[in-house]
């Protein structure tokens, strides 16, 4: 029977793949569905998918989905998601708009703080009061600051998209997406093509939530240690309120075709990148409805098969091709009801789109007749494994991922359960290849080969499509301007006025007394502790963390990147690949792959920099990270031990297909990382650890990239000799630490085949003492590119202003990123974002924007932020930024996370009692901190340096505005 009245108990089945009992209600009154959760876990979810299948490419549903959370019947507010962002402990807090569906999830560890989200997004989602302003706000309006100035378009959506669409890889991703399924909902842009977001009329909005926000087209997801009767109850309250609907929501299969179809599209590139290797191409195949567990557990793997390494055989057969310089978003997209497989290149010359679609089809061909190296497969099936049994989400909430995973399912009709039992399917696939079935091959052949649905598109550089897209905008402007009188031109002006006005406006202290918080009593006075151990093996120190990590052993090697010379700092990134991707004397880049594959969780190198606590030098470490099972940890340290003495890193034609790589993937995602790029770019100036960041990952290093891929050409034994001399010099005992997570058992069986496994490594060098070169020389920079919006930083070192940050400067931080900069940059800017972030260890500060209409505008935001911080604080507003600061130290880590966490505080000199000391300084924060921080920020307007991301245009018309203060450079 079922623990509540209004709900019928659908099913009940225990699922130990996920060690969770599940409950599928079905709520009587109005069909909504329900899938109940119930196991142990403290990071609990709460989740509500809604179909939402879009007609057109307006937007409706992005843009509803960012007004739902603008206020609602019980909260009415301005923007309730906010006041929950900055005051709460979420673990997780979005919504997210798919092709077909809308999802409002959260999780949160604190049974309270899950309870008070669970309430604000139900409210939400069933009655948000989504005004007409709310509308223009987050969707779009045209803006008139007087009846004799031209208008233009805002509207924070209408300027996502309009980044969104400055990114090649999008474009394509999004062109190849709606080429295949032209007569359903799946050949439009959910998320909304700025050029068809204007034809959105309010009218269709509000009945696009009237049509779909409804318990009848709902289905919710609790997971976690919550009470499970208590969920039914929450869910009642809101349910009770509505009567069964029929809304219609379903989603059509779209018909096959007799024949595989072609498109070219073209992108906004710069003059530069026209007639180079600069288009991009993917081949296409839409696949039936996946009802079988098996079968779609079978093409996840041949995903990986195919492409899912740089040693699996189409992608070695695309890169090895040299028709590219990497692969474009390749594989299976499976979150909709027909899923397609997409493989493709980026980085070919115009006329190269017909070569790698044959390419791409004989490989396709070979690997079905010739069949698959079964070593190839092991490793993808074992891979796979793995990850199901491992179940590591990294910081994203396992419970989201559960829900998300049985959407799959569930959203079309079938069963929501099936997707999250994997043992059967497993074990079926495992058996078909034991008794020798071509599982993969047939696979290849039936779904992809031989299936005439098939599209092909070709997306080539156009220098005038900027220029044009622009041209044609302001015309349609002009003419929507044009075709009002003078009392149509006064109302749009006033419409500006009085959204601006209302965007102003301050919520009332009663209005936002309802949104529900915790108290400061509530959070709890210490730090949660994470166990770790220190001791010398074999001359190494060795830090271990006894977690319980479900039978899995997680090894982290660090080499101490002082060893280096500033020289040689640039390789680096490409000797962290070359250790794995380039294979050893004794197998190639292939077979080491497949042995990773077979026999562990992973291996690879990464890298990991701060400022010490202290402000005294960096702390700068490569590391190998891998994991594996206690049986084949002897695998995992044969295969580092490999990777780090016998790296091929003479194999010049795998290096340069890395650095070929490397560069696209700079391209490829500039638009979508740009504020990070100038986060990086405005800091490195700062600090020797920000220096080095973007040194390592941001434009500095992409002019390297450009560079080293012509040396490889001309002069590649230099080449070579550098990363020779990276490997003498950072591999070794000396300044080598080891760090294990895993549990007791486990680390002391460990130990003595570590121990043997250090001995035999190298002696290695020590600190260099040349020293890397960093010289403090901010600079005032616009980086261009072929871009429709900006990304704007301003930042200083406020330590070398004078300013020591304490923990209450992070609250002070929390809500000047949460109030002033929220509304003054995103929504009465248009931009999709806009924050500041503070290094409390180097002083580095910077505010940033992203996907921002304005340059110059932002900038005198930014230079006002000291004003409002200088005006002080309410209550109301101190306390729930404290717990939203509480909430960020206090997040939610998987054992490995946890583990790495605490070696890398060690590694900054971040101490225990620094850390409680924080903690304490956050806990009492007052408004003094808010204005310190608010004085230091009048020293960053006057002083600070300014770095933006844009096209030539936009950062020229600043220049003119402002006297040629940033100095132009070209990135794409």
């Amino acid at each position: 029977m079922s623990e509540h009245p209004a709900f019928e108990l659908v099913r009940e089945q225990q699922i130990g793949e996920i060690s969770s009992l599940a409950r599928l209600y079905r709520h009587i009154e109005t069909g909504a569905e329900v899938l109940s959760l119930i196991n142990d876990d403290e990071n609990k979810v709460f989740g509500v998918t809604l179909k939402t299948p879009p007609e057109d490419s307006t937007g409706v549903a992005h843009i509803l989905e960012h007004s739902v959370l603008c206020g609602s019947r019980k909260y009415p507010v301005k923007k309730p998601f906010v006041e929950l962002l900055k005051g709460s402990l979420h673990t997780f807090l979005n919504a997210m708009t798919f092709s077909d569906k809308t999802a409002y999830p959260v999780a949160s560890q604190n049974l309270k703080d899950f309870y008070n989200l669970v309430d604000v997004y139900l409210d939400a989602v069933y009655f948000p009061l989504i005004s007409e302003d709310t509308f223009r706000q987050e969707g779009w309006h045209y803006e008139l600051d007087s009846t004799q100035g031209p208008m233009v378009y805002k509207g924070v959506v209408f300027n996502e998209m309009k980044g969104a669409y400055s990114s090649a890889a999008a474009v394509l991703g999004k062109a190849s997406q709606l080429s295949l399924y032209p007569d359903t909902t799946y050949g439009v842009n959910s998320g909304g093509d700025p050029k068809a977001i204007p034809d959105l009329t309010y009218e269709y909005f509000k009945n696009f939530h009237a049509k779909y926000y409804h318990p009848s087209n709902s289905r919710v997801v609790f997971y976690g240690d919550d009470d499970p009767a208590q969920r039914l109850a929450i869910l009642e309250e809101y349910f009770s309120q509505f009567e069964r609907i029929d809304p219609k929501a379903e989603i059509a299969i779209q018909p096959r075709w007799s024949a595989p179809r072609s498109l070219h599209e073209t992108y906004a590139a710069s003059e530069a990148e026209a007639g180079k290797k600069t288009a991009m191409v993917s081949v296409n195949w839409m696949l039936d409805e996946i009802t079988d567990p098996e079968l779609a557990l079978s093409l996840n793997v041949l995903e990986s098969v195919l492409v899912g390494t740089s040693a699996a055989p189409l992608r070695k057969a695309m890169i090895d091709s040299g028709l590219g310089e990497g692969l474009t978003g390749s594989g299976l997209a499976d979150g909709i009801r027909q899923p397609y497989f997409t493989f493709g290149l980026k980085g070919i010359e115009d006329d190269a789109g017909d070569k790698v679609e044959q390419l791409i089809i004989s490989t396709l061909e070979q690997l079905s007749a010739e069949g698959i190296d079964p070593k190839t497969i092991e490793a993808a099936m074992n891979t796979a494994e793995f990850g199901l049994r491992e179940n590591n989400t990294g910081s994203f909430p396992r419970g989201i991922a559960l829900m998300f995973r049985s959407m799959g399912t569930w959203l079309y009709g079938g069963d929501p359960l099936e997707p999250l039992s994997f043992e059967a399917p497993l074990s079926a696939i495992k058996a078909k290849l034991a008794a020798g079935e071509p599982v993969f091959e047939r696979l290849i052949k039936t779904h992809i080969l031989d299936n005439k649905h098939r599209s092909t598109v070709l997306l080539t550089a156009d220098p005038n499509k900027a220029a044009e897209d622009a041209a044609e905008e302001r015309a349609r402007l002009d003419k929507a301007q044009q075709s009002l009188d003078a009392a149509g031109i006064a109302e749009v002006a006033e419409q500006t006025r009085h959204l601006k006005e209302l965007q102003n406006e301050v919520d009332p202290p009663e209005a936002l007394a309802k949104i529900p918080t915790l108290t400061l009593e509530d959070l709890p006075r210490a730090n949660k502790a994470i166990p770790i151990a220190k001791e010398e093996l074999e001359g190494v120190t060795l830090f271990s963390h006894d977690l319980p990590t479900n039978g899995v052993v997680y090894l982290d090697l660090g080499f101490n990147l002082t060893a280096l010379p500033g020289r040689l700092l640039p390789y680096l990134p490409l000797f962290t690949r070359a250790l794995t991707q380039t294979g050893t004397s004794s197998e190639d880049f292939v077979s080491l792959t497949q042995r990773i594959g077979r026999t562990t969780g992973g291996v690879g190198a990464s890298r990991w920099n701060s400022t010490r606590r202290d402000g005294v030098g960096t702390a700068a470490w490569m590391f190998v990270r891998g994991k594996a099972t206690p049986d084949h940890v002897g695998d995992m340290l044969s295969i580092m031990r490999d990777v780090l003495t016998d790296a091929r890193l003479d194999n010049r034609e795998r290096i340069r297909q890395m650095v070929l790589e490397s560069k696209a993937g700079f391209e490829s995602s500039l638009a979508g990382m740009g504020n990070g790029i100038v986060s990086m770019r405005v800091r490195a100036g700062f600090s020797e650890a920000d220096w080095l960041n973007e040194k390592l990952g941001g434009v500095s290093h992409y002019f390297f990239l450009k560079d080293l891929a012509a040396e490889i050409d001309g002069n590649w034994p230099a080449v070579q000799a550098a990363l020779e001399e990276i490997r003498t010099l950072l591999i070794g005992r000396t300044g080598m630490i080891v760090n294990v997570t895993a549990d007791s058992f486990a680390i002391a069986a460990l130990k003595p085949e570590l121990a043997t496994f250090i001995a035999a490594l190298p002696a290695g060098a020590g600190p260099s003492l040349d020293g890397w070169g960093f010289v403090a020389g901010p600079l005032s920079e616009g980086l261009t590119f072929p871009g429709q919006v900006n990304y704007v930083a301003k930042g200083a070192n406020l330590k070398a202003l004078g300013f020591e940050p304490t923990g209450g400067t992070a609250v002070a931080i929390k809500h000047l990123n949460t109030t002033y900069l929220w509304d003054k940059v995103r929504v009465q800017g248009g931009a999709y974002g806009g924050s500041s972030g503070l290094d409390p260890f180097a002083g580095t500060f910077a505010f940033t924007s992203y996907r921002d209409p304005n340059l110059v505008d932002t900038i005198d935001i930014y230079d006002k932020a000291s004003a409002f911080l200088k005006d002080g604080v309410g209550e109301q507003d101190l306390v729930r930024s404290v717990i939203g600061v509480i909430g960020s130290v206090d997040t939610y880590r998987l054992p490995d996370a946890k583990g790495f966490t605490s070696l890398v505080w060690e590694l900054a000199g971040d101490s225990e009692d620094a850390r409680q000391k924080r903690r304490d300084e956050i806990l009492g924060a007052s408004s003094r901190d808010f204005k310190a921080l608010g004085e230091a920020l009048d020293q960053v307007a006057r002083s600070g340096q300014v770095v933006v991301l844009g096209s030539e245009k936009a950062i020229k018309a600043a220049n003119d505005e402002r006297g040629g203060f940033l100095k132009v450079t070209k990135v794409l």
